[in-house]
């Protein structure tokens, strides 16, 4: 039998696919999120996360330093806030010595070098769980804007390096651009979450910040998963508004649109691999039905091959240990 081609002479040996290989992890590609508590030496497993925590500032601030030894270099903060503090207008979000503005500044602090980002969004501020302000039953748009640009100056005085407004409020980008180039926050850059889907895989990160909805759901601000139009015109307005990197969110069931955005976009691209994602693999290597090491690996990879510059992940920590 004669071949012309055969394939198969580039996958012969680990040596040689390695040096094929079209998509490689680096450290460099991880954002890490990092839950957030008051208190101190206070640390608690996330019940539908397994292996992953709740932390008072104090061991953040260590987790932070062990990131970074480990060669991580970004992370994404997100904090519970304490219930009594929560209302409809998130007047928390905007205290400048609230949990989050402490936090952005301890870490600085400790580790210069670390790429802060910071959720920016009223859900775990909210008496209701939703990402805007509440009037009638209805989660109002222009009035939530204001918050998340005022919320977004707030992050920026207190040291953060991206803001990360997770919200998909129309016009969001553009005013807290123009919030922070008035306040003189022109380093300041914005990760927008671009293309942000109403998705069931978010149910564990809502246990980890206790930010359920309290009434109906999230699905007339974040996208109908039917739609990829949608996607490309969504994120186009954020970098037309000052968007300098666009999220795409869920990543696994979304790995079209990540492919989509990249294909149309001259900025960086990132991709959320959710806690339902996360979820899922650790519920299937417990039950023994897959190898948990592989599953990461070929998950990321996934991700990154889509057109992923970026992921953030839960599974960071184990990615940097497997690419090793």
């Amino acid at each position: 039998m004669y071949l012309q081609r055969r394939n198969r002479i580039i996958r012969q040996s680990p040596a040689i696919r390695s040096l094929v290989a079209e998509t490689i992890l680096t450290p460099g590609d991880f954002i890490v999120p990092l839950f957030i508590i008051e208190g101190k030496n206070d640390e608690s497993e996330i019940s539908s996360m397994p292996g992953y925590y709740r932390r008072s500032l104090d061991l953040t601030v260590k987790e932070v330093k062990e990131l970074w030894a480990t060669g991580l270099k970004s992370v994404l903060l997100f904090i519970k806030c304490k219930d009594e503090l929560k209302d409809n207008k998130g007047t928390e979000a905007l205290n400048p010595n609230g949990l989050m503005q402490r936090s952005i500044r301890a870490i600085k602090e400790a580790v210069p070098g670390m790429v802060v980002m910071t959720d920016v969004a009223l859900d775990p501020f909210s008496s209701y769980g939703h990402d805007g302000i509440v009037e009638n039953n209805e989660i109002v748009n222009d009035a939530t804007v204001e918050v998340l640009a005022a919320m977004s100056v707030s992050h920026a005085q207190a040291g953060a390096d991206f803001v990360a407004p997770s919200d998909m409020m129309d016009g969001r980008i553009g005013a807290i651009r123009k919030a922070l180039e008035e306040n003189n926050f022109n380093k300041t850059g914005i990760m927008s979450y671009s293309a942000k889907y109403a998705s069931c895989f978010y149910g564990p990160f809502r246990d980890a910040l206790d930010s359920a909805p309290g009434f109906g759901d999230k699905k007339t601000y974040q996208m109908d998963y039917s739609n990829r139009i949608e996607a490309v015109k969504e994120t186009l307005m954020d970098i037309e508004e000052g968007a300098d990197i666009v999220m795409i969110k869920p990543a696994l069931a979304y790995l079209d649109i990540i492919r989509e955005i990249k294909n149309v976009v001259n900025v960086p691209v990132s991709a959320y691999n959710i806690s339902g994602e996360y979820a899922m693999v650790k519920a299937a290597a417990k039950m023994g039905w897959l190898d948990e090491d592989k599953a990461i690996l070929e998950t990321l990879t996934a991700i990154k091959r889509a057109g992923a510059d970026l992921i953030a992940t839960y599974f960071a920590k184990d990615a940097i240990r497997l690419i090793r």
